[in-house]
């Protein structure tokens, strides 16, 4: 299977304007991803709206293309990426554009669950540590079947592990957390950017409740590698920090 990871990166950002482009240990925060996906895919693109962001891959040495500004989510600029790029990819990958410490093994493991036909999406969850990250609504949990396959993505707390109390929920049931990492079969990708808000994924904010909805099967492969993502210059931060235990 040929795969492509596509990059989404706006230079616009309400917590934390221009973080693309925001330095990380002497590179751009969008050079560090690319550095850790460029090298397990076939290819690998940065889809910008903004040419600040496009130079600045380019000077790198990496690939860029240009998209419209008007995409209301990563999923729908990618769709229009891949549209541009052309050629025959079978998997394309959409990772996320702030989140440096990606992991090459992550990139592979959500390429491993289309080994399994059925697979149309994969996407990655993380054994949650502690209840105060399973009670943050900001940390969606995921639940799956016997196979792997979500049953259901929520900010809730679910399950709900009945007849125990809450703080001892984590050594009774294995609480799963999302992290927003995601691959599609290409022509799934075209169709789900097709698709209207579902009323889950408006209730809940989650935009992968629309594809559960209409009946797409998302496969989960669980990794035990955290990650770090910037959404704010407090996260760019630690980030910083966590660069620099790294290079101990």
């Amino acid at each position: 299977m040929r795969k492509i990871a596509i990059i989404p990166a706006r230079y616009a950002s309400t917590r934390f304007p221009g973080k693309p482009l925001a330095m990380l240990g002497g590179k751009t925060v969008i050079q560090r991803v690319y550095e850790q996906v460029a090298g397990v895919t076939d290819d690998c693109v940065v889809a910008t709206d903004d040419k600040r962001i496009a130079e600045a891959v380019n000077a790198f040495g990496g690939k860029s293309v240009m998209t419209a500004a008007s995409h209301r989510s990563g999923t729908d600029r990618i769709a229009e990426a891949i549209d541009i790029i052309g050629g025959q990819y079978d998997i394309v990958i959409n990772v996320q554009g702030d989140e440096p410490f990606i992991q090459p093994e992550q990139i592979e493991a959500l390429c491993h669950c289309f080994d399994d036909e059925e697979t149309q999406i994969a996407t990655l969850g993380i054994p949650f540590d502690s209840m105060q990250g399973v009670e943050n609504v900001n940390s969606p949990k995921i639940v799956v079947d016997n196979r792997g396959f979500a049953l259901y993505f929520s900010r809730s707390v679910i399950p709900f592990v009945r007849g125990v109390e809450r703080q001892q929920w984590l050594s009774h049931f294995p609480f799963l957390k999302h992290i927003g990492l995601y691959a599609y079969r290409t022509h799934v990708l075209r169709e789900v950017t097709r698709l209207p808000q579902s009323s889950l994924e408006i209730a809940e904010s989650l935009e992968q409740l629309r594809w559960l909805q209409n009946g797409y099967r998302i496969r989960v492969a669980t990794t035990h590698l955290e990650t770090i993502g910037i959404d704010t210059p407090e996260d760019l931060e630690k980030a910083e920090i966590f660069l620099a235990g790294l290079s101990l």
